[in-house]
């Protein structure tokens, strides 16, 4: 009897073990020894309906709960993984316990066109081989938790495709179905890829970007360590003015001092009323600066460069100013240290964690998207005492950020056109930076710009309604109703063909500045697709061809001691004239010699791109039209126009 009670009980313990095991692993036996590689996994696991009730059933909400595991069947480890899964039914995602999204966006997220997972806390999976199967180090499971739309039950919202996204891997272009809930993909190495990681490497190399930021760990200790933030640019046309950079802390930590920056908040609020007040009863927390689980850091001003308590840091204190490499190589880097307390169960010296959810940005500058942190070799520094060795940090991670152009973004400058042979000034475009989003507006969002006379260009916006209708009306052009709207932008750039002969072309460049922000070593960039190779001289601006950006791009920017765009100001009499823009103007040659054929009035001598501080320009969508008087006219309209120009700028 004893026995038959023994087995009965051996066999229900191993039928509860089954149950467990298929409810944790969405992976069939036959499937998980067929894959010897990453095997992916979606499953959705469940969802209710939503309040408010939809009358349109594709706008009803419904929770939905799914698991994405990732498990490692391959010989080798598979460092900072990441998946893609590719949603298709507008999802809010809401939580997603062990992972973070890889482009630094915080949960809740709007992930409706797919989105990348990278693990966090557990970055890494290990192998069967060198764990004997064990799959608390080989797979990782995520709990996602969102809404889905127009998806009601039993019907299942599982996404069009999932995949690993390391580099080196190939993945089934369709996953294979378990059921109707399920979705897997085997995704094996590309025999193809050539890299530099070996099995036996402890870290992931260095990766290129066009910033990174480098989280250093320079000393540590039970409940609190040092780390040094270094924000490099790479990019040659890349750029951050009062630059602002920001991050999740994932356990609780808080920033205790600084040096070298400062928060942009300092609240030590959430420390003293959150566990961590209860946790560290004898801390002063009047010294903390910050307790925001998600804080924002600013650069300091140069004048606290040499403060023993705040500066004293190599590349800080610059006002938050990155230059791109090209104009600066030594103020292309922004460095500072935070001494960051930790919390329980983290407190000993070696458990050491990056925040997460990296954002930087400036002030009319690029938009950078940020992955996760990953692991790298420490970094090395020039030994503190003097003597020709390095000295290593404790740990490293690097966070690589891109530039990226937000679907539906708008600019932040914009260019006008204008040539020596039509004396009308294409503007910017209709509300190139943006248009006003107050429903009661009196101009047309969609209407193109009305032409202008050139002396219009010094005019602000608002005041150039009386002179673009009486210069349609001298030159019969039509007057849309309503008006349209401005362009909305700060910076605007006027490029003007100046002259045109047989072995050589000129043109003007103009600077306005519309704004509050005055502009320190600025620089401006075009792209000439058919011009650039007969680039000769600028004369009051320094200018130079990039290598290596498609050949064809010029760099710009003002003499030293020229160099300072001022914002807008108040006009001479500020009762009866507008406010004058901040400007800047040079004029800048070509040669034909290089560029045979090259045709100056039919667009060659217009730039196909024009970049202010590194942000992408509007470009006028018309350019300006040769008349049959150009050959009588030309030199005149270049004198009056000229001359106009010159008068007013004074």
């Amino acid at each position: 009897m004893a026995s038959h009670y023994f087995l009965s009980c051996f066999i229900s313990s191993v039928a509860v073990l089954s149950i467990i095991l298929i409810q944790t692993t969405p992976f069939s036996a036959a499937q998980s020894a067929s894959c010897n590689g990453i095997l992916v996994s979606y499953a959705y696991t469940g969802g209710t309906r939503l309040p408010p009730n939809v009358s349109d059933a594709a706008k009803q909400p419904y929770r939905f709960e799914s698991t994405l595991t990732v498990l490692n069947n391959g010989l080798d480890d598979l460092k900072s993984w990441k998946v893609f899964v590719k949603f298709q039914h507008n999802e809010f995602l809401v939580s997603a316990s062990g992972a973070v999204l890889a482009d630094g966006t915080t949960l809740p997220a709007a992930v409706g066109n797919g989105t990348i997972f990278a693990g966090y806390p557990m970055t890494d999976l290990k192998t069967a081989v060198e764990t004997a199967g064990d799959l608390t180090q080989m797979q990782v499971q995520i709990d996602l938790v969102g809404t889905v739309f127009g998806v009601a039950p039993p019907t299942v919202p599982l996404p069009s495709s999932i995949n690993l996204a390391n580099d080196g891997f190939i993945c089934k272009k369709k996953p294979t179905g378990q059921g109707k809930n399920v979705s897997n993909v085997c995704c094996t190495k590309d025999p193809k890829f050539k890299t530099n990681i070996t099995i036996d490497d402890e870290f992931l190399p260095r990766q290129d970007g066009d910033l990174s930021i480098m989280y250093d760990v320079i000393r540590t200790y039970d409940s609190n360590y040092w780390a040094e933030v270094t924000i490099a640019n790479h990019n040659p046309l890349g750029r951050l003015d009062n630059w602002k950079l920001s991050w999740d802390w994932m356990n609780d930590e808080f920033i205790y001092s600084m040096k070298g920056a400062y928060p942009y908040v300092v609240d030590a609020s959430d420390c003293v009323f959150g566990k961590q007040g209860t946790f560290y009863k004898e801390l002063d927390f009047a010294n903390v600066l910050n307790c925001e689980r998600r804080p924002t850091i600013i650069d300091l001003p140069p004048t606290k460069f040499n403060d023993t308590d705040l500066g004293k840091i190599p590349f800080c204190c610059r006002n938050g100013t990155i230059l791109p490499p090209s104009m600066d190589p030594s103020k292309s880097v922004s460095k500072f240290q935070m001494q960051v307390f930790k919390m329980p169960p983290a407190l000993n010296r070696s458990q050491l964690s990056p925040p997460q959810n990296w954002k930087i940005n400036g002030t009319l500058n690029p938009t950078y998207k940020c992955g996760p942190p990953v692991r790298v070799s420490p970094s090395e520094n020039p030994d503190p005492s003097g003597l020709p060795s390095n000295k290593t940090v404790m740990a490293s991670w690097q966070v690589v950020c891109n530039i990226t152009k937000p679907k539906g973004a708008t600019s932040k400058c914009c260019v006008s056109f204008s040539a020596y042979y039509n004396d009308s000034v294409i503007p910017c475009k209709t509300c190139a930076c943006g248009c006003p989003s107050n429903t009661a507006r009196t101009c047309s969002t969609t209407a193109q710009a009305m032409f202008l006379p050139p002396e219009a260009l010094l005019v602000p916006f608002d005041n150039r309604t009386a002179k673009a209708v009486a210069w349609a009306d001298l030159k019969h052009l039509p007057v849309p109703k309503p008006m349209p709207c401005s362009d909305n932008c700060g910076v605007s750039i006027n490029w003007h063909v100046y002259t045109d002969y047989t072995k050589g072309w000129s043109a003007r460049v103009t600077l306005f500045n519309w704004g509050d922000t005055n502009f320190a070593d600025w620089f401006a960039a075009v792209q000439m697709d058919k011009a650039a190779a007969g680039f000769e001289k600028m004369y009051s601006f320094n200018a130079t061809t990039l290598d290596g950006v498609n050949n064809n791009t010029i760099l710009m920017q003002g003499l030293p001691g020229l160099n300072y765009l001022v914002a807008e100001a108040d006009g001479a009499n500020p009762l009866n004239d507008p406010r004058v823009p901040g400007k800047q103007q040079s004029v800048i040659s070509f040669t034909k010699k290089t560029t045979p054929g090259i045709d100056v009035a039919h667009r060659d001598g217009f730039p196909t791109k024009v970049f202010f501080n590194g942000e992408e320009c509007s470009l006028p969508s018309v350019y300006p039209m040769s008349s049959g008087f150009r050959e009588v006219l030309s030199w005149k309209s270049s004198i009056v126009l000229s001359l106009l120009l010159v008068i007013l700028m004074r």
